[in-house]
């Protein structure tokens, strides 16, 4: 069916939770919000100012400046955070379980839906099964609890579904974090170099913001390298040409691979030694390790994902061995001078809304200092997706995407928890604990 038949009734899901006490928002004249203590997103601490804020943009900074009041004194304010790596259409079935089957349509068989969702209709297939309905909800409530967490941006790396939702919020009709998309990874490893560069083209041509590519198994099979040389440098090479970024899934040597083939990203990098640490800083490639979140998640979910795919005994016990891996390739990382690292969760079902976890990993665990915890999600997050001018940074001309925490993350890492207020694009989505 046609997209906007398809999606139509998110709007409507989407009212529903705009009407259920979310506290928007969006004024023509300019909001000035007042703080005591705000981070720049850059690493620079402001104290006792105004932000002023007009046409969903910062335009000026000035402790003077008067109009319509947000007192956030007492809060600590910053920029939004932007998680580089989630699958935000992740999530569990009405039965509980990652992985449950899609019903058919009503009335329709198994095959692909062709009309409108009947929303309320009974399901009634030969098996249980997850109706679209509850899906889309699911799906509604990811971004919607993405964003009260305080994650103005997101992007959401290849999954059906993903297209529709960023259309629909970027475009402002429904409620959630900004997000960008590969649309669909490339991950069969027997396309040859001119079908890679092909499915590059396509994906373009499609609208993806950036091209997905998985040069390793999952860490729950071993991590195997899956991708060569000259398919890497296909990919890779196709999505510089046409400008977009390219974001490589990559365990042990695959890292190598990839920084040599000049793709963008590198996502999760366990068992890459020191020097292919040292090989992407010097190619300016931006690192994405995770220290603990998505991991921790699958763990404290395991009956929900099991028996689904490599969900298994061994690749729970995978995934076990791979946390204190992660950690000492995490503290490697920060000493490694000039390597870029991003912030990123790989969230999946579960971990939506919860994406802050990783900042304490990351402090506690992998012993990163909390600023710098703070700006790989802010100011070097954006530059990683090419938009270092717009997001990511509290100054003038920037996207009014801000966020208040109660407690100073400097002293208290869990302070990211405690989200109070937020905004995206100058409209409030939250203001809890401000004066």
């Amino acid at each position: 069916m046609a997209r906007s038949a398809r999606l139509g009734h998110f709007l409507g899901l989407s009212l529903l939770l705009l009407a259920s006490g979310a506290a928007l928002r969006a004024q023509a004249k300019p909001q000035v919000l007042e703080v005591s203590t705000a981070f720049d997103g850059r690493g620079h601490v402001l104290h006792n100012t105004r932000i002023v804020v007009q046409g969903g943009k910062i335009v000026r900074i000035d402790p003077k400046a008067t109009g319509d009041l947000v007192d956030l004194r007492g809060l600590t304010v910053m920029p939004g955070w932007i998680d580089v790596h989630v699958h935000l259409t992740y999530h569990f079935g009405s039965n509980g379980q990652y992985g449950e089957p899609r019903c058919p349509a009503p009335g329709r068989g198994r095959g692909r839906r062709r009309g409108p969702p009947a929303i309320f209709a009974p399901a009634t297939p030969a098996a249980p099964c997850e109706t679209a309905a509850h899906a889309e909800l699911a799906i509604l409530h990811n971004a919607w609890a993405t964003l009260q967490a305080g994650f103005t941006t997101v992007q959401s790396v290849g999954a059906p579904g993903d297209q529709d939702v960023r259309d629909f919020i970027n475009q402002g009709q429904l409620p959630g974090p900004r997000i960008l998309t590969a649309l669909r990874p490339i991950s069969d490893p027997r396309l040859t170099p001119a079908q890679m560069r092909q499915w590059v083209r396509e994906v373009k041509q499609d609208g993806g913001d950036l091209i997905k590519i998985f040069a390793s198994e999952s860490i729950r099979d071993g991590g195997g390298r899956t991708l060569s040389d000259a398919q890497l440098q296909s990919a890779c090479g196709e999505a510089n040409a046409l400008g977009l970024r390219s974001l490589v899934h990559a365990y042990k040597d695959a890292v190598r691979a990839a920084t040599l083939a000049g793709c963008t990203e590198v996502e999760h990098g366990t068992l890459a030694p020191p020097a292919d640490l040292a090989l992407m800083a010097a190619h300016g490639t931006y690192f994405d390790p995770q220290v603990g979140l998505v991991i921790h998640n699958y763990l404290d979910h395991r009956a929900q994902f099991a028996g689904v795919g490599n969900f298994d005994t061994a690749g729970f016990a995978s995934m076990e061995e791979a946390l204190p891996l992660n950690r000492t390739l995490f503290r490697q990382a920060l000493a490694t001078p000039g390597l870029k690292i991003v912030f990123g969760t790989d969230a999946v079902a579960g971990a939506h809304g919860h994406n802050a976890e990783e900042f304490i990993y990351r402090v506690r665990d992998g012993g990163q200092d909390p600023m710098a915890a703070l700006v790989a999600a802010q100011s070097l997050a954006a530059a990683s997706l090419r938009l270092q001018d717009q997001i990511g940074s509290l100054a003038p001309g920037y996207q009014a995407d801000l966020i208040a925490l109660q407690g100073d993350p400097r002293s208290d890492i869990t302070a990211v928890r405690r989200v109070a207020f937020v905004m995206k694009g100058g409209v409030i989505y939250k203001q809890n604990g401000s004066r």
